[in-house]
This record gives structure tokens, sequence and C-alpha cells, in this order.
């Protein structure tokens, strides 16, 4: 893994632990990211130079595998607060809404890790050497992405 985190990674990811992760979303900031890596460089896109050797040259850890490693961080972190605060009683929190729109339900915040950490997520996160051990699958379900 690469150890960069130049600015623009804390710009893009200010509060990435909140979204609700999807593949659109990935790969639009994968090609905000690549922009802004050609813009480092001087590079442009009639340069033809391919993403892989301009990942090499800037050093810039893929955007997707940031949010993905802070989302997982703070969901765990989240659930195993003990002081009272809101965390997790909002993540339980079913909205009461009045009809359903037609079509597929909008992402939720927890279906990505639900994928990875199963139904009962909430108690897995208790034991952080489970929880850390699955981050890794997590992250590399939104790396591969693209």
């Amino acid at each position: 893994m690469q150890t960069s985190s130049p600015k623009h990674h804390n710009m893009m990811t200010y509060g990435s632990e909140t979204w609700s992760l999807t593949m659109g979303l990935i790969r639009r900031l994968r090609v905000t990211q690549r922009a802004m890596e050609r813009a480092m460089l001087g590079v442009s896109l009639r340069d033809r130079i391919r993403n892989v050797e301009i990942r090499r040259r800037t050093k810039v850890t893929d955007i997707a595998q940031r949010v993905a490693k802070l989302k997982w961080q703070w969901a765990g972190h989240i659930v195993r607060r003990k002081d009272g605060r809101w965390g997790p009683k909002v993540l339980e929190w079913q909205p009461r809404t009045g009809k359903r729109s037609v079509g597929r339900p909008p992402t939720r915040w927890t279906d990505d890790i639900k994928r990875v950490a199963g139904s009962r997520w909430i108690q897995a996160a208790q034991n952080r050497g489970t929880w850390n051990s699955l981050q890794k699958t997590y992250v590399q379900q939104w790396t591969s992405i693209g």
C-alpha cells in the first residue's frame, strides 16, 4: 500500500465516512482523482499516458482504497462507543415515510458493510481483531472496481 496522502485526498474524502458507497460514486471519485494527478504532473489526456504510469509517478493512494478504509474504521468506532451518544442508535433508525418509491431502493449506509461482515455486523465490530481482519476484504471490494 502506498503511503502518500496529498492534500487533495483530505479535500475529496472530507466526511466520506458518512457516504453510502456505490460503484457510480467510486468511479466519479477516481475520474476526479486522475484529473488531479494529471494536473500535478502537467500531463494532458492527449499525451495518452496510462493511468498506472501516472499513479507510479505520483505515488498517490487510490481514492477508493482511502474512502473504504475511512468508512470501515469509522463504522467500528461508532458501534463500539459506550458514552451514550447517538451514533449506534441512528444506524438502526428506520424512518417512517409514506409510500415507497418505485424501483430499486436507495443504497443505505450499512449495505456495503453488511455484504462483508453480515447482518450481525454490529456484534462483529465489538471485537477489534475480527473487525480489523474484515477490513482488508471490505477495502478490496471497492479497489477491485474499475
